[in-house]
């Protein structure tokens, strides 16, 4: 059995990566290292917990021992860790550089020290690579991010690759477009427009709604990082995106579509600072190499997240403050 770590887990694309190799794979067990941050809940995998393959241990990648204890007991590690919300990003930028940059040297330094052959798959984000108005962004072009989130993200990138580099560690990192789905923290778009149309209360869009992401099931985005864990190749970045490109105001009006609202409930407000227009990522690579390609339709997709959240407000609504559903987050103190 391949014993995985998964930093993180307890976030919503970590979530959804656990359940998904515990449902397509049977020759792996789970460890989930979490330590229940914001956009972290426990009840995302509150069904998983009898699971003799899956067990969890709340902690923090930024401590160095406990990370060095655990590698010695794991094969490979997916590391989902870190803070990913922009808007907070810019109201406080220290525990973005802790997490995302600090916390992945932690992983880098157990790994170096324990000199076992440990793979580490680390999930970047298509930000580091900045905005770019026209085509896609390949792999081995410069990274420019724009956001203190995404600086710290794309410094943990040049630490993995020297890491590989200079003590041959087996790392790949993975660049992945706009993510949406079950168990995303409700501060995020798609989510906070679905809860406060469910609320009859004004969905925000930034500015003109004018910003282009490439939007992908977060399904699709865990087959993608399956595959790079069993078959990519050591030091190689690859990007994953699924070609679904939209602006953010075209978007908020396909959920209330899906949803019966009427487009009387968009408010335009202020756009936040530094806000890219349009990230745009060539997935050519992972296509030809591993052969994946998405599943989901984004139509299909956007249905099933609706329904799940209908559903599901058991699961939402502890997380649902008045902040973090804020029109402006990145006003807030937090």
């Amino acid at each position: 059995m391949e014993r995985v770590l998964v930093t993180g887990g307890a976030g919503f694309i970590g979530s959804n990566f656990i359940r998904y190799l515990l449902k397509n794979r049977s020759d792996v067990t789970i460890l989930n290292l979490d330590k229940l941050s914001i956009g972290s809940s426990l009840a995302s995998l509150s069904d998983l917990q009898p699971l003799k393959r899956y067990s969890f241990i709340k902690g923090d990648i930024c401590d160095t021992n406990l990370m060095q204890k655990l590698i010695e007991k794991i094969d490979s590690i997916v590391n989902f860790a870190a803070e990913s919300h922009v808007d907070r990003s810019i109201a406080d930028p220290s525990s973005f550089i802790m997490t995302n940059t600090l916390g992945v040297y932690s992983i880098l330094e157990a790994i170096r020290k324990s000199r076992r052959n440990v793979r580490l798959v680390h999930v970047g984000t298509d930000e580091e690579y900045g905005e770019i108005l026209k085509g896609s962004f390949k792999e081995e072009e410069r990274l420019l991010p724009s956001s203190p989130y995404a600086a710290s993200k794309a410094a943990a990138s040049m630490l993995i690759h020297a890491y590989h580099r200079t003590y041959g560690i087996d790392a790949i990192i993975t660049r992945c477009t706009n993510n949406f789905g079950p168990y995303q923290f409700p501060e995020k778009l798609i989510p906070k427009t679905i809860i406060r149309a469910m609320k009859n209360m004004s969905v925000p869009v930034y500015g003109r709604g004018n910003q282009i992401r490439d939007w992908i099931y977060v399904e699709d985005h865990c087959e993608a990082l399956d595959l790079v864990l069993r078959k990519g190749r050591s030091g190689e970045v690859y990007n994953i995106s699924s070609g679904n490109e939209l602006d953010n105001l075209t978007v908020v009006k396909k959920v209330l579509e899906v949803m019966g609202k009427d487009e009387s409930l968009i408010e335009h407000v202020e756009d936040r600072p530094g806000h890219d227009v349009r990230y745009s990522l060539d997935s050519s690579k992972i296509r030809a190499e591993l052969g994946w390609k998405p599943r989901h339709r984004f139509e299909e997709a956007l249905e099933l997240t609706v329904k799940w959240y209908q559903e599901h407000q058991d699961w939402w609504k502890p997380l649902a403050s008045d902040k973090v559903l804020s029109k402006e987050p990145w006003k807030e103190k937090w």
